[in-house]
């Protein structure tokens, strides 16, 4: 071959990887310092520890993985994964892949290990109250002057040799008690896992190959096994326990507890409600599935509303349950509640009956109040959408006045003070509709009440076109109301 032609293709080669880098910069130049630190993360198992944390830019962790002849222009593969685990699927482009590309390659192709994987799963869905209670409970662990992430909080248990890809007994305890819905990933790794290891051997040099890279180290002596039980034993498993029982209402007496809906639908002046009949049933059907004992009144007086609340604050056997709750499906104004026969009853008034003095049998306990009802002013509406308001006033008192001062309550409110709740006339309300999908939904993730009315706020919110709606609870609940998981399925269509 003559020296021209070898020139040649020299020059080539050297255009083909100025041209590859030209690429990389240009994947550089779109990742903010969070996804570096992402990044970081992700490659802890490919690259040396010490040349991650010298690392400021996503050009030195790309220049690593070329030194470690884990990334070149041949096979670009591993950071195209890199890129689709943290979400940049419009970088893929640079590495001439698609998002479908790496998909369809990652069961034969994967080099991020799975418990890496997870790791990075759980960083992207520990919220800021999560990682708080977790630092809380291992601040041992963390210099109480160090800005602590998801990420980095993962990344120091695991330097500490707290958790491996064997060892996840810390890690579930502090799931368990903080952040239960993240269990679900935890579990889906051990399938996985368990999957890898029933696979067959297909020969003694694969029994006898080095480990990969991602294996977990190997911690020698007794000083590292006391280490590793110190925080992952039976102790930690009692503290957790016991922080849960802190934090979160009992909820595994006799009964459930009551659940009373008022429903009234048709009044002596007033317009009638179509559509609330569909929301009395969704009401009856989820807190049923949830265990309660339900009982629907239709059409209520005051007279008749003065009975019920007498009835149920009295009852004796509110010992053996864990909560209750009051549901009411009216007209109204704020503060207040009409009755089928138009007294108005301020919302405050129906609460009180159920405070510790009232009813010492559920002192301690939750008390849970949803009210759709408006509390302003009616606006002109659709022929199918009507609005639940009475009588406007102009002049509101501060929204908590309506909650007894006393510990354990939660009022949830279709609609912020002064503006109407929306009703369909067949699909029922926008409030109680969305209230009953997001129990049935939210609840087999083990997501606490409060969670769930704020997804309840987001769904609410973003309904309608230009008439708009936002609910709002008002508590002074002490501890996070998680309801027991059903084990049977509810579906709104079964009863359709």
């Amino acid at each position: 071959m003559s020296s021209q032609v070898q020139s040649g293709i020299s020059n080539a080669d050297n255009n083909d990887t100025e041209n590859f880098r030209k690429r990389l910069l240009n994947i550089d130049f779109n990742l903010g310092d969070l996804e570096v630190e992402k990044l970081k993360f992700l490659c802890r198992d490919f690259i040396p520890h010490k040349k991650l944390e010298r690392s400021s830019a996503a050009l030195d962790v790309f220049d690593h993985l070329m030194t470690e002849k884990l990334l070149s222009e041949e096979d670009p593969f591993l950071l195209a994964e890199l890129l689709y685990i943290m979400k940049q699927n419009s970088l893929l482009k640079h590495l001439n892949y698609t998002k479908q590309q790496v998909e369809s390659l990652l069961p034969t192709q994967r080099k991020v290990s799975p418990f890496r994987k997870l790791l990075y799963d759980l960083s992207e869905n520990i919220v800021s109250d999560s990682l708080k209670s977790m630092i809380f409970l291992l601040k041992d662990l963390f210099p109480r002057v160090e800005t602590v992430t998801s990420l980095s909080f993962l990344e120091h248990l695991e330097k500490q040799d707290k958790i491996d890809a064997d060892n996840l007994t810390l890690l579930e305890n502090l799931c368990t008690t903080v952040a239960p819905s993240l269990m679900r990933k935890i579990e889906e790794y051990r399938q996985e896992k368990e999957a890898e290891q029933r696979k067959p051997r297909t020969s003694e040099v694969a029994a006898s190959a080095p480990a990969p890279k991602w294996c977990a180290p190997v911690v020698e002596g007794a000083k590292g096994r006391q280490e590793k039980e110190l925080l992952s034993g039976s102790d930690i498993k009692q503290i957790c326990q016991a922080l849960q029982e802190e934090t979160v209402y009992r909820m595994d007496r006799k009964h459930r507890g009551y659940c009373v809906v008022i429903n009234n639908h048709n009044f002596t002046s007033l317009s009638e409600r179509h559509g609330t009949n569909k929301d009395a049933e969704c009401l009856k059907r989820v807190f049923q599935w949830l265990g309660f004992t339900v009982d629907v009144h239709v059409d209520v007086t005051k007279k008749c509303l003065e009975e019920v609340l007498q009835k149920y604050k009295s009852r004796p056997d509110h010992a053996d349950r864990d909560c209750f709750v009051f549901c009411a499906l009216t007209h109204g104004k704020f503060g207040a509640i009409y009755s089928s026969d138009e007294a108005l009853i301020p919302i405050r008034e129906i609460m009180s009956h159920f405070t510790a003095q009232q009813c010492p049998g559920l002192a301690n306990k939750p008390k849970l109040f949803f009210i759709q009802a408006c509390q302003g002013e009616e606006i002109q509406s659709s022929v199918v959408i009507e609005a639940d308001a009475v009588n406007p006033e102009s002049v509101h008192l501060p929204l908590q006045d309506s909650v007894p001062v006393e510990a354990d309550f939660l009022l949830g409110l279709a609609t912020v003070p002064g503006y109407v709740s929306f009703r369909h006339k067949t699909e029922g309300s926008w409030y109680i509709q969305s209230l009953y999908n997001y129990l049935k939904d939210w609840v087999p993730r083990h997501e606490d009440i409060l969670s769930i009315l704020t997804a309840v706020n987001d769904d609410v919110s973003r309904r309608g076109g230009t008439k708009k709606q936002i609910p709002q609870p008002v508590f002074t609940l002490r501890r996070k109301v998680i309801f027991p998981v059903p084990q049977e399925e509810l579906s709104l269509e079964s009863f359709l």
